[in-house]
């Protein structure tokens, strides 16, 4: 499934985002949202992707499903990848892509898209 944003441009991280999304969906990941960071002063990436799992089963394979896809297509690894251990909320880092797989009740919680409110949110449908 290509999504809109990458048929406008096709640079590097469009690409990223696109195969990250992918990992995502394939394990069902819900409410996939892609924040715009580049107009935000002093932010420290490009963009967010953010989703959720329903399960720390379920966010530690979205986090599998996302290394694995990237690997083997543009044959990059995250710079870093922390909270594993718990699975309630982690973060991979692209560098100009940060990744959040939270399961629900710590998305909301943290509330990263308010938090970031002046970024551009883009909603990813889904299919399921």
């Amino acid at each position: 499934m290509q999504h809109e944003y990458m048929i406008k441009n096709t640079s590097d991280s469009d690409l990223l985002i696109g195969l990250i999304i992918k990992g995502m969906e394939e394990i069902k990941g819900k409410n996939i949202n892609l924040l715009d960071l580049r107009n935000i002063e002093n932010a420290f990436c490009d963009y967010f992707v953010i989703c959720d799992g329903n399960s720390n089963t379920q966010v530690n394979a979205i986090t599998n499903s996302i290394s694995k896809i990237v690997s083997k297509e543009i044959m990059e690894k995250p710079y870093q990848i922390e909270g594993v251990e718990n699975a309630e909320w982690i973060l991979m880092d692209y560098i100009n892509v940060v990744v959040h797989i939270f399961q629900k009740h710590k998305r909301e919680y943290y509330d990263v898209e308010n938090l970031w409110g002046d970024a551009k949110i883009t909603e990813i449908e889904t299919s399921y």
